[in-house]
């Protein structure tokens, strides 16, 4: 049966230019129509462009809750190895939880692409809310969220109403995939982000600056826009900044090659330990026995007992689930408003429970917490 799409025009789409071409990749929940403009504009300049559709997005919530990010990186690497059977030069360019699966790609075949452009990337969301999703996944499929987040007057329905909690787990794991691997990706970077942004907060791209290994990094402020830059007021500003970029790194005015700098300073440091395996005594030993000075073995300390307020927030932590199973599995709702007051007493618990389990604060002979 064929599945009719929630999202009009959510398709991928292919515009085919120059011998220059750029992978464009969407967001969580999103669809190719949600950068669209932003492709277009880039197509004008005399570039391919490809925008696949990530498999889940732009057919209905339920089908995407049925996808992980495996499924999601897979797509955007055929597209990758596709424009490079065809094209000589290829750039990549991510929005949203597009840029961790940009940045995903950038690690593992950085070498195979010029350069990796961002807008308002996502690879992490520090909420407390959010740390209940690997156990609320199991008992409610989806929450509503936010259809768009765009400043600018009616934007195109472009992405889901609803978040499925299942892919949303699956988007967590893929965020500590490449925070971990950030320093692996060294290659000329664009990376703009939003002041007022309602989705990702712009600490997030604050991190990819800070861990990458790339030389050149250009970073862009877009100051009229919300999340989706491409549907808002600086959409012009984010184009201009995108074929800037990538004239500058066709002509060579980024130069990837200046990473033989750092190589050079590596190679420095490391002339200057002595490995000599004919001494007594070398660097490698000296490094091997501090290492087990520092090691640390351990005690064994009994567990804490658990306090009356503990036992209570345990009550919380094991009741709020059930009471969620009866309302969304056996439509048994006691309070008539649904499986919040489980998902409530579930918070409520987790975090009392951990807020007691907090070490207690010591203090010096004077009575100074330390």
């Amino acid at each position: 049966m064929r599945v009719v799409s929630v999202i009009p025009g959510g398709d991928e789409f292919h515009l085919k230019g120059g011998a220059i071409a750029v992978l464009m990749v969407h967001g969580f929940t999103g669809s190719p129509l949600s950068v669209r403009p932003w492709a277009e504009a880039l197509h004008q300049e005399g570039f391919t462009v490809s925008v696949p559709r990530l498999p889940g997005h732009a057919r209905t919530w339920e089908e995407m809750n049925k996808t992980q990010w495996q499924d999601w990186y897979s797509e955007v690497d055929r597209a990758f190895t596709e424009l490079k059977q065809s094209h000589e030069r290829v750039f990549v360019a991510g929005f949203s939880m597009g840029g961790a699966l940009s940045l995903r790609l950038a690690s593992i075949r950085g070498n195979e692409m010029e350069g990796l452009i961002l807008c308002n990337p996502s690879i992490h969301d520090p909420r407390a809310s959010l740390k209940l999703v690997p156990l609320l996944q199991y008992f409610i499929p989806s929450l509503g969220g936010r259809g768009t987040d765009v400043a600018a007057p009616n934007p195109p329905k472009h992405s889901y109403g609803r978040t499925p909690l299942k892919a949303l787990r699956s988007l967590q794991k893929l965020w500590a995939l490449v925070q971990r691997d950030l320093y692996l990706v060294d290659v000329p970077l664009m990376i703009g982000y939003s002041v007022n942004d309602h989705v990702v907060d712009p600490k997030n791209s604050e991190l990819v600056i800070d861990n990458v290994s790339s030389v050149d990094i250009r970073e862009v402020i877009f100051e009229r826009s919300f999340h989706n830059v491409a549907l808002d007021y600086d959409l012009d500003v984010l184009v201009e900044e995108s074929i800037g970029f990538i004239r500058d790194v066709l002509s060579g005015a980024v130069n990837r090659d200046e990473r033989e700098l750092i190589n050079a300073e590596f190679d420095a440091i490391v002339s200057g330990l002595s490995l000599d395996e004919s001494s007594d005594r070398t660097f490698l030993d000296e490094l091997e026995d501090s290492e087990e000075i520092e090691r640390y073995e351990g005690d064994n300390a009994p567990l804490p007992r658990l306090t009356q307020v503990q036992r209570a927030a345990l009550v919380g932590v094991i009741g709020g689930p059930l009471y969620i199973v009866l309302v969304q599995f056996f439509g048994i709702d006691l309070l008539g408003i649904g499986p919040w007051p489980g998902a409530i007493a579930l918070s409520v618990g987790i975090a009392t429970f951990f807020w007691q389990m907090r070490p207690e604060r010591e203090e010096d002979d004077d009575g100074v917490a330390l």
